[in-house]
């Protein structure tokens, strides 16, 4: 006999990245599927689903809801970081954990949450290292007017200055806008090497439009001498931007459809299905075989053997990925370079002598 196990789904299947949050959802929902009818595994997940529609009041309550009104102990979810640090309290209060299967900022490491895509040192450093080889190092900054444009694009300036580099621009957009008119004039004028965009959703897809339609105008923007990079972009988003506009693009990721890059790559539509695919995965391995142990807290729930083979550090809760780096070319991410798997590290403090600390907790 299987062992039912509540798990909570906490993605907006509406808003400005509903089309990321589809695509963790959808290999979220592949994995307890695939999970449920294995013989060999004695668990089987019963999704417990909320959906905020993309409203970040909404995050906390539905988690809470969630955790109160069911025996899930465990949520995968959240797609932006401004929703992952709603929910953290909620978690504390209601003694949960969530597994966060998107690309994040770093500089967090909460005893309440996995984090199981790429941090900085697995996305944008290795990115801005190709790029300043590749293109030069004089760059503009785009960004939604939230948390991950604000740290990446920060860290970014940090990167630049210390490479030698210059930040000709930056400038935010509040989540939803499409006024992308004075982003592009500045960019004209200022002629970068790169535009490392942080921008989501519309936002984006009305700036990539914009940025294609400035390259027709003048050759620099085109992307053999001004290329648009990104940390986030993945193939379920290049629908919505257009063959045109996608063309040339650059992203960092530990996966790409065809070019392979995880673990177990399988037959996935993005980097953003494949990791919550991966991510119900590590979750049901470790409460094989070990009954009650949906209960138990993060730390002792990764003390086990189990745990070296999913590559979950203890420590920080980041897993070990592959980087790779593709730029869009007939329609399809081409890699262009690759490494690793490396190990998350979200203070970027690996080499550099830190002290312990006895316990993780978020600042809230």
């Amino acid at each position: 006999m299987k062992r039912r196990i509540d798990l909570g789904l906490l993605y907006s299947r509406s808003g400005s990245y509903s089309l990321i949050s589809e695509a963790c959802r959808t290999g979220a929902m592949t994995a307890i599927a695939e999970i449920n009818a294995d013989p060999a595994m004695d668990v089987a997940f019963v999704a417990v689903e909320r959906d905020p529609q993309g409203n970040i009041d909404l995050y906390a309550p539905l988690c809470e809801e969630i955790l109160r009104d069911s025996s899930a102990r465990h949520v995968v979810g959240c797609v932006t970081s401004w929703s992952r640090k709603e929910v953290i309290p909620a978690l504390e209060r209601c003694g949960g954990s969530l597994w966060y299967s998107v690309p994040y900022e770093g500089f967090e490491a909460s005893d309440r949450v996995v984090y199981t895509h790429a941090c900085p040192n697995q996305h944008l450093l290795p990115l801005l290292s190709w790029t300043f080889g590749a293109y030069g190092r004089r760059g503009y900054l785009t960004g939604s007017n939230y948390i991950w444009g604000w740290e990446m694009n920060r860290l970014a300036r940090e990167v630049m200055a210390a490479a030698g580099g210059e930040v000709l621009g930056e400038r935010y957009l509040p989540l939803g806008s499409t006024e992308v008119g004075r982003m592009i004039e500045e960019i004209e004028v200022t002629r970068p090497d790169f535009v490392l965009n942080q921008l989501i959703g519309p936002s984006q897809y009305a700036f990539l439009a914009a940025f294609r339609e400035l390259g027709r105008r003048d050759p620099h923007f085109r992307p053999g001498t001004c290329p648009i990079l990104s940390c986030n972009l993945t193939e379920c988003e290049l629908p919505a931007i257009g063959a045109e506009a996608a063309e040339g693009l650059v992203a960092a990721g530990p996966w790409f459809r065809g070019a392979g890059g995880w673990p177990h790559p399988g037959s996935f539509g993005s980097s953003h299905e494949a990791a919550s695919h991966a991510t119900v995965w590590r979750l049901a391995r470790l409460l094989h075989g070990r009954a009650g142990a949906e209960t138990l807290p993060l730390a002792q729930l990764l003390d086990t053997p189990v745990n070296a083979e999913l590559g979950i550090d203890t420590r920080t809760h980041h897993v070990s990925l592959p980087v790779l780096i593709a730029q869009v070319q007939d329609g399809a991410f081409r890699v262009v370079k690759r490494e690793g798997p490396l190990a998350g590290d979200p203070y970027l403090a690996r080499g550099r002598e830190i002290p312990a600390a006895p316990h993780l907790r978020a600042v809230t």
